[in-house]
């Protein structure tokens, strides 16, 4: 038997193959473009009159509109995180009338999980110092940089938060034979990590030669990471932070890199973000700041709709669906 079309309602802006790729695969149903596009996938869309049809939604939708619909079926977001829908009550609301909610941590777990060992070989390697050498005296630091230089293998990473993101850089570390750990709330077992329940964080800081930061931002997270616990680090530590910028006691954080107990950061994420040019981040005593890119990758859009028509596939037939929130 053959299902009736479905109403997919989008508000994203994808590029032209992207967006011809989603027209080709939708195209036994109906497809509904918002009047009120979003330019940036990391924006919430306004209310849209036209969403009221929709029994999918795809990009950002208005989370106002998604709770109090009653005809929506499923909705995917074109990101990982999901913040701005991350209350009880709003999945409450969708799993009252057995609607589906997916976002696109596959899409970006693989460039978050590159971005991040890229930063960690570049402060082993001695890149960053060495770059700043040559755009400044670019005198020839033969022996501090051999000196200096780190190997990666045997050292210890812990994960705060672990997810696709999570899963995706543990492999990628895996030869490198370190020793790996990760906090989170479910502490069923993954191959290749410890995972340790919050009572154990601070001991896992305390030998933690790197420490990944991939937490969403919600009620339970917001200045997790904070004195305290930086306090419980080990001397020398490399703090990265690809989650949210809201998860960091920011002050505390610069307080540590001036007195040199940090050995190093990199934020891919602040806040604010864009960081304004007069913040004391940008001049904090090795702090590495990229804007938000540890996400990006050159095929996004393309990514992004496959991943829809893949989970489409699933919705049509019953099937499990990739990244599936609720």
């Amino acid at each position: 038997m053959i299902k009736p079309a479905l109403t997919i309602w989008c508000n994203g802006r994808f590029a032209d193959a992207a967006t011809r790729l989603l027209v080709e695969g939708a195209r036994r149903h109906r497809l509904v473009w918002s009047t009120v596009p979003t330019a940036n996938i990391l924006e919430e869309g306004r209310p849209d009159p036209a969403f009221e049809a929709a029994d999918i939604a795809l990009g950002q939708p208005n989370a106002a509109q998604c709770a109090s619909s009653t005809k929506l079926r499923w909705m995917e977001v074109t990101t990982a995180g999901y913040t701005r829908y991350d209350r009880p009550e709003f999945f409450d609301a969708l799993r009252a009338r057995g609607c589906v909610f997916t976002n696109a941590s596959d899409v970006f777990a693989e460039p978050c999980a590159q971005h991040a060992l890229s930063m960690m070989l570049a402060f082993g390697r001695q890149l960053l110092p060495a770059h700043r050498d040559q755009l400044a005296d670019r005198s020839w630091h033969f022996t501090e940089r051999r000196r200096d230089s780190r190997l990666l293998n045997g050292e210890t990473v812990l994960m705060l938060g672990f997810g696709a993101i999570g899963r995706r850089l543990a492999a990628l570390l895996a030869p490198f034979g370190m020793k790996l750990f990760a906090v989170r709330r479910r502490l069923h077992s993954e191959r290749g990590v410890h995972i340790i329940p919050e009572e154990k964080v601070s001991s896992a800081l305390a030998a933690a030669d790197h420490i990944v930061n991939i937490l969403p931002e919600n009620d339970g997270t917001r200045n997790y990471v904070n004195a305290r616990r930086l306090g419980w680090c080990k001397p020398g530590a490399k703090f990265y932070n690809i989650g949210r910028g809201t998860t960091v006691d920011q002050d505390a954080l610069a307080e540590q890199l001036r007195a040199g107990r940090l050995g190093a950061a990199y934020l891919d994420v602040t806040d604010p973000e864009p960081l304004p040019p007069s913040h004391p981040l940008w001049t904090t005593p090795n702090c590495y700041i990229t804007p938000h890119t540890a996400g990006g990758r050159i095929d996004q859009d393309d990514a992004l709709v496959r991943h829809f028509l893949q989970n489409l596939a699933a919705f049509e037939s019953g099937g499990d669906m990739t990244d599936r929130v609720v």
